[in-house]
Protein backbone atom coordinates (compact mmCIF):
# COMPACT_ATOMS: atom_id res chain seq x y z
CA UNK A 1 0.00 0.00 0.00
CA UNK A 2 1.19 3.25 -0.78
CA UNK A 3 2.30 6.35 1.40
CA UNK A 4 0.25 9.16 0.79
CA UNK A 5 0.10 12.55 3.38
CA UNK A 6 -2.67 13.51 4.52
CA UNK A 7 -2.83 17.18 6.27
CA UNK A 8 -4.53 16.66 9.78
CA UNK A 9 -6.57 19.48 11.60
CA UNK A 10 -5.18 18.96 14.87
CA UNK A 11 -6.61 20.53 17.85
CA UNK A 12 -4.97 21.17 21.42
CA UNK A 13 -6.94 22.84 24.15
CA UNK A 14 -8.38 22.58 27.38
CA UNK A 15 -7.36 24.05 31.07
CA UNK A 16 -4.30 22.23 31.21
CA UNK A 17 -0.35 22.72 30.60
CA UNK A 18 1.02 21.94 27.20
CA UNK A 19 -0.80 22.88 24.43
CA UNK A 20 2.23 25.00 23.15
CA UNK A 21 4.75 22.73 24.36
CA UNK A 22 2.72 19.49 22.08
CA UNK A 23 2.53 21.96 19.25
CA UNK A 24 5.96 22.59 19.23
CA UNK A 25 7.14 18.92 19.69
CA UNK A 26 5.28 18.44 16.52
CA UNK A 27 7.16 21.10 14.65
CA UNK A 28 10.33 19.88 15.86
CA UNK A 29 10.00 15.84 14.62
CA UNK A 30 8.67 17.81 11.19
CA UNK A 31 11.15 19.77 10.96
CA UNK A 32 13.92 16.69 11.94
CA UNK A 33 11.96 14.94 8.78
CA UNK A 34 12.62 17.75 6.56
CA UNK A 35 9.40 19.50 6.33
CA UNK A 36 8.53 23.54 6.73
CA UNK A 37 7.37 24.33 9.78
CA UNK A 38 5.81 28.05 10.59
CA UNK A 39 4.12 28.96 13.76
CA UNK A 40 1.51 31.94 14.09
CA UNK A 41 1.75 33.24 17.48
CA UNK A 42 -1.81 35.11 18.54
CA UNK A 43 -1.90 36.16 21.93
CA UNK A 44 2.15 36.48 22.82
CA UNK A 45 2.91 39.92 22.27
CA UNK A 46 4.97 40.90 18.72
CA UNK A 47 8.11 41.88 20.54
CA UNK A 48 7.93 38.46 23.00
CA UNK A 49 11.23 36.74 23.58
CA UNK A 50 10.60 33.23 25.16
CA UNK A 51 12.29 30.54 25.52
CA UNK A 52 10.74 29.00 22.38
CA UNK A 53 11.30 32.16 19.92
CA UNK A 54 15.11 32.06 21.06
CA UNK A 55 15.27 28.21 20.33
CA UNK A 56 13.46 28.77 17.24
CA UNK A 57 15.92 31.38 15.85
CA UNK A 58 18.64 29.27 16.83
CA UNK A 59 17.49 26.53 14.68
CA UNK A 60 16.04 28.68 11.49
CA UNK A 61 12.80 28.03 12.36
CA UNK A 62 9.92 30.19 12.19
CA UNK A 63 8.03 31.58 15.31
CA UNK A 64 5.84 34.45 14.78
CA UNK A 65 4.64 36.32 17.54
CA UNK A 66 1.67 38.85 16.54
CA UNK A 67 -0.17 39.49 19.47
CA UNK A 68 -0.49 42.49 22.53
CA UNK A 69 0.05 40.44 25.12
CA UNK A 70 -2.52 38.70 27.76
CA UNK A 71 -4.79 40.48 25.02
CA UNK A 72 -8.12 39.13 27.66
CA UNK A 73 -7.16 42.08 29.62
CA UNK A 74 -6.14 44.47 26.63
CA UNK A 75 -6.34 48.22 27.64
CA UNK A 76 -6.92 48.87 23.58
CA UNK A 77 -9.28 46.38 22.57
CA UNK A 78 -9.83 47.17 18.83
CA UNK A 79 -5.90 46.76 19.04
CA UNK A 80 -6.37 43.87 20.13
CA UNK A 81 -9.29 42.97 17.62
CA UNK A 82 -7.15 44.11 14.88
CA UNK A 83 -4.07 42.37 15.75
CA UNK A 84 -6.23 38.74 15.46
CA UNK A 85 -7.30 40.07 11.96
CA UNK A 86 -3.40 41.17 11.12
CA UNK A 87 -3.18 37.57 12.09
CA UNK A 88 -5.37 35.02 10.61
CA UNK A 89 -4.61 37.48 7.47
CA UNK A 90 -1.00 36.37 8.12
CA UNK A 91 -2.14 32.99 8.39
CA UNK A 92 -4.10 33.00 5.07
CA UNK A 93 -0.79 33.98 3.28
CA UNK A 94 1.15 31.33 4.42
CA UNK A 95 -1.46 28.52 3.69
CA UNK A 96 -2.41 29.84 0.04
CA UNK A 97 1.75 30.48 -0.53
CA UNK A 98 2.53 27.05 0.28
CA UNK A 99 5.41 27.74 2.64
CA UNK A 100 4.68 25.06 5.37
CA UNK A 101 3.85 21.22 5.66
CA UNK A 102 3.17 22.29 9.12
CA UNK A 103 1.04 25.66 10.56
CA UNK A 104 0.61 26.30 13.67
CA UNK A 105 -1.63 28.43 14.69
CA UNK A 106 -1.10 29.64 18.49
CA UNK A 107 -3.65 30.26 20.95
CA UNK A 108 -5.88 30.92 17.86
CA UNK A 109 -8.88 29.60 20.15
CA UNK A 110 -9.00 33.35 22.14
CA UNK A 111 -9.93 35.23 19.39
CA UNK A 112 -12.64 32.85 18.08
CA UNK A 113 -13.81 32.14 21.74
CA UNK A 114 -13.74 35.91 22.18
CA UNK A 115 -15.80 36.53 18.76
CA UNK A 116 -12.90 38.64 17.19
CA UNK A 117 -13.12 36.52 14.42
CA UNK A 118 -15.79 34.45 13.24
CA UNK A 119 -15.45 31.18 13.52
CA UNK A 120 -17.71 29.38 11.00
CA UNK A 121 -16.48 32.01 8.74
CA UNK A 122 -12.76 30.45 9.42
CA UNK A 123 -13.65 26.82 9.03
CA UNK A 124 -15.63 27.51 4.98
CA UNK A 125 -12.06 29.60 4.28
CA UNK A 126 -9.78 26.53 5.66
CA UNK A 127 -12.86 24.07 4.00
CA UNK A 128 -12.17 25.84 0.79
CA UNK A 129 -8.61 26.79 0.63
CA UNK A 130 -6.62 24.23 2.91
CA UNK A 131 -3.89 22.32 0.41
CA UNK A 132 -4.96 18.49 1.02
CA UNK A 133 -1.21 17.61 2.56
CA UNK A 134 -0.78 20.77 5.01
CA UNK A 135 -1.29 19.90 8.90
CA UNK A 136 -2.30 22.59 10.57
CA UNK A 137 -2.18 22.96 14.48
CA UNK A 138 -4.52 24.79 16.49
CA UNK A 139 -3.88 25.91 20.25
CA UNK A 140 -5.62 26.88 23.03
CA UNK A 141 -8.13 27.24 25.40
CA UNK A 142 -11.89 27.41 25.14
CA UNK A 143 -12.02 25.48 21.39
CA UNK A 144 -15.23 26.16 19.74
CA UNK A 145 -17.20 23.12 18.92
CA UNK A 146 -17.69 24.05 15.76
CA UNK A 147 -14.02 23.79 15.66
CA UNK A 148 -13.82 20.69 17.67
CA UNK A 149 -15.92 19.32 14.83
CA UNK A 150 -14.23 20.33 12.08
CA UNK A 151 -11.01 18.98 13.10
CA UNK A 152 -9.43 15.50 12.69
CA UNK A 153 -7.66 15.28 15.86
CA UNK A 154 -8.58 16.76 19.33
CA UNK A 155 -6.53 16.72 22.14
CA UNK A 156 -7.83 18.24 25.65
CA UNK A 157 -4.93 19.10 28.35
CA UNK A 158 -6.59 18.73 31.74
CA UNK A 159 -5.25 19.99 34.69
CA UNK A 160 -4.94 18.09 37.48
CA UNK A 161 -2.51 19.66 39.75
CA UNK A 162 -0.28 23.73 38.96
CA UNK A 163 2.53 24.98 41.22
CA UNK A 164 0.81 28.62 40.56
CA UNK A 165 -1.93 27.02 43.07
CA UNK A 166 1.02 26.56 45.74
CA UNK A 167 2.09 30.75 44.81
CA UNK A 168 5.23 29.64 43.19
CA UNK A 169 6.20 32.13 40.14
CA UNK A 170 6.43 30.51 36.33
CA UNK A 171 9.70 28.85 35.81
CA UNK A 172 12.12 29.85 32.85
CA UNK A 173 12.26 26.68 30.35
CA UNK A 174 9.33 25.65 32.04
CA UNK A 175 7.01 28.15 31.45
CA UNK A 176 8.13 30.74 28.81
Amino acid sequence: MAKTRQGLVIVNTGDGKGKTTAALGMMLRAWGRGMRVCMLQFIKHEKANYGEIKAARRLGLEITPIGDGFTWSSKDPDETVARAVYGWEQAQKRILGGGCDILVLDEFTYPLHFGWLDVDEIIAWLRENKPSTLHLVVTGRYAPQALIEYADLVTEMKEIKHPYNDGLQAQPGVEF
